[in-house]
């Protein structure tokens, strides 16, 4: 397998460690993968903006944009670009801001027992190969480490929080992503 989790980061992920990030709650087993999506600005992709964005070093003079997102402080454990590279910005076992105000099947606070995967895109636009190729092993990884992440307990954030959000949106195939992921952990298991 391509990744390993080593001390909560993914082996072969690029790290870029954000300041936007806690300690779960004691005794709160990790048993959520929650799927997003962020371009910034919006609809633009590469560059360093979303690593300066989680790393809370965001230029707001860089684009009109970002005076609308000054101060915020939001994180995700992963991001996957473009082209499939995998960034890590915080432990798996430590909370990640990333879902906001949330609930899953009756749970609210999902920051607590979820892990946040971000995809380089926009919520209207479809996802490139080398994202679900990623994408599915990373998961495949972290279900080998949390046992509790389960096919059923991958959403995406329009799922646990619907009055709020889009991502990862109509452009993301359920279907191609699952079958990707079964058949990694097939060959796994």
């Amino acid at each position: 397998m391509k990744y390993q989790l080593e001390s909560g980061w993914l082996a072969g992920a690029r790290r870029v460690p954000s300041p936007h990030c806690d300690q779960r709650p004691a005794d709160t087993p990790i048993e959520l993968l929650v799927i997003h999506c962020i371009s910034l600005p919006p609809g633009q992709y590469g560059g360093s903006h979303i690593d300066d964005f989680f790393s809370g070093a965001l230029d707001v003079d860089a684009d009109p944009y970002f005076e609308g997102i000054a101060g915020l402080r939001v994180s995700a454990h992963l991001l996957i670009d473009r082209h499939g590279r995998v960034t890590q910005y915080v432990p798996l076992d430590k909370r990640a801001w990333h879902a906001g105000q949330s609930s899953f099947c009756g749970r609210s606070d999902c920051n607590d027992f979820s892990v946040g995967i971000e995809l380089e895109g926009l919520d209207s636009d479809s996802y490139t190969d080398a994202q679900y190729q990623a994408l599915a092993e990373v998961t495949a990884a972290i279900m080998l480490a949390y046992p509790g992440i389960t096919a059923d307990n991958i959403t995406g954030h329009s799922d646990i929080a619907p009055d709020r959000k889009l991502d990862p949106g109509p452009g993301f195939d359920w279907g191609r992503y699952h079958t990707e992921l079964s058949a990694l952990l097939s060959d796994t298991a």
